[in-house]
């Protein structure tokens, strides 16, 4: 690692983008921002992947692609057209994990539910409705909403 590169590091990251931003070539600074969101997606498919339990094959059927495809995702990045509903499954696992212990979030996931028209938030994911498993997560834990006795 460069001493620049040290130092970088080393700043807050609001002081780091304002200096990148202030010297860096836009073009540059663009593709710079972009590969931050590729690894960010990386490591959020990860995540999703460990906190429900699936292994790369069961991933692979999720997405309807290959379990090879799968590993090239995690170690290369995700396609442009796969971002959003990685993002939706992110956030919905941080819902999750806010409010579960994460030894029963595997089954959570699995389990089908009348308010999901009797399917898993698993196999809604599986339909390519990411959206209405977020939304889905959300709306388990909006405690507001409940009426006292």
């Amino acid at each position: 690692m460069s001493t620049d590169t040290a130092e970088l590091i080393a700043l807050q990251p609001a002081v780091a983008a304002r200096e990148l931003s202030a010297t860096a070539d836009p073009a540059w600074l663009a593709a710079f921002m972009r590969s931050l969101d590729l690894g960010a997606a990386r490591a959020d498919l990860a995540r999703v992947l460990k906190v429900w339990g699936l292994s790369q094959a069961a991933a692979a059927e999720l997405f309807g692609i290959s379990r090879q495809a799968i590993g090239k995702w995690l170690k290369r990045g995700l396609p442009a057209d796969r971002l959003e509903s990685v993002a939706d499954l992110a956030a919905a696992t941080d819902v999750l994990t806010r409010h579960l212990k994460a030894s029963r979030i595997p089954a959570v996931v699995r389990r089908p539910a009348d308010r999901l028209d009797g399917r898993s938030l698993l196999e809604l994911a599986g339909s390519g409705r990411t959206g209405e498993v977020l939304t889905a997560c959300r709306r388990m834990f909006e405690f507001g909403s409940v009426q006292g006795a």
